[in-house]
């Protein structure tokens, strides 16, 4: 039987392995938090690890509010990978929260470029070989020395955090969760029900945050993050796959030229806000 099977968890030398195995035992939606029962099963097993007993109802409490008061740095009631990687893993495994980016990734568009870059075959997903690169490459940019074999141990256990569907593959969705993307930009603006000089200033806003490049015109990833957050505002969360796909016929509708680019224009023409 498995370690962390009952009559209860066993948290004592934990590995970036054990501590994927564990997370995947209490985050059973998949949300990437430990909310509300998960929160209370969870508790629970550290509370009988603690004391050696089954609780009392008022010893589980006091248990819960002095972890949750010592780890819940967001202080939102729920536990993410990085509040229980800090609350479980020894200092020599605490590596494994860099991947967990403490400061949220707020752009799409840098987003894109990281995945377009690791995605070396184009098939839609980040596989192991291309997860372990990715690591390696992030490993060198800490200036941090770990080993090849610790590097692979990573790479597995970051897949199997994050892999939700269990199919030995990380999608756009998995990736987005494992960088910390945050809330899609594009959620904070009401284009049809506003003024045309509000929808101006708005549209305004919306391409400087995209054309990263300041070129006046949007190429590349900087499309792709563009068509990822438009369309998800639409039907959530899309495949790489379909991001491909939404992108051709943006271009299609928009790149009267032909030059590979949306223009500023072009984009403005497309959305039909007046820019005179």
């Amino acid at each position: 039987m498995s370690a962390f099977g009952a009559p209860g968890l066993d948290f004592s030398g934990i590995n970036a392995t054990k501590f994927a195995e564990i997370w995947n035992l209490f985050d059973k939606d998949k949300n990437g938090h430990i909310e509300d029962k998960e929160l209370d099963d969870f508790f629970r097993e550290m509370s009988k690890k603690i004391l050696q007993k089954e609780p009392t109802d008022e010893e589980f409490k006091g248990i819960k509010e002095s972890l949750m008061s010592a780890y819940d740095l967001q202080m939102d009631g729920k536990i993410s990978i990085s509040e229980l990687a800090q609350m479980l893993l020894p200092n020599d495994q605490l590596f494994l929260l860099l991947f967990r980016r403490s400061v949220p990734l707020q752009s799409s568009v840098i987003f894109m470029k990281i995945w377009r870059k690791y995605d070396k075959n184009r098939s839609g997903f980040i596989t192991t070989p291309e997860l372990t690169k990715f690591i390696s490459d992030f490993v060198e940019q800490s200036g941090e020395l770990v080993s090849p074999e610790k590097i692979n141990e990573y790479a597995q256990s970051i897949m199997q955090v994050y892999d939700r569907n269990e199919d030995g593959l990380l999608d756009l969705a998995d990736m987005a969760q494992l960088l910390n993307l945050t809330d899609n930009f594009l959620l904070q603006f009401n284009i049809e029900d506003s003024s045309k000089a509000e929808r101006k200033r708005d549209f305004e806003k919306i391409f400087q945050h995209y054309d990263l490049g300041g070129t006046g015109a949007l190429e590349g990833e900087e499309i792709d993050g563009f068509v990822k957050d438009m369309m998800e505002t639409i039907r959530g969360p899309l495949s790489a796959t379909e991001l491909t796909a939404f992108k051709e016929r943006m271009l299609q509708h928009t790149d009267n030229n032909c030059d590979g680019k949306i223009q500023k224009e072009e984009l403005a023409l497309c959305l039909g806000i007046p820019l005179k």
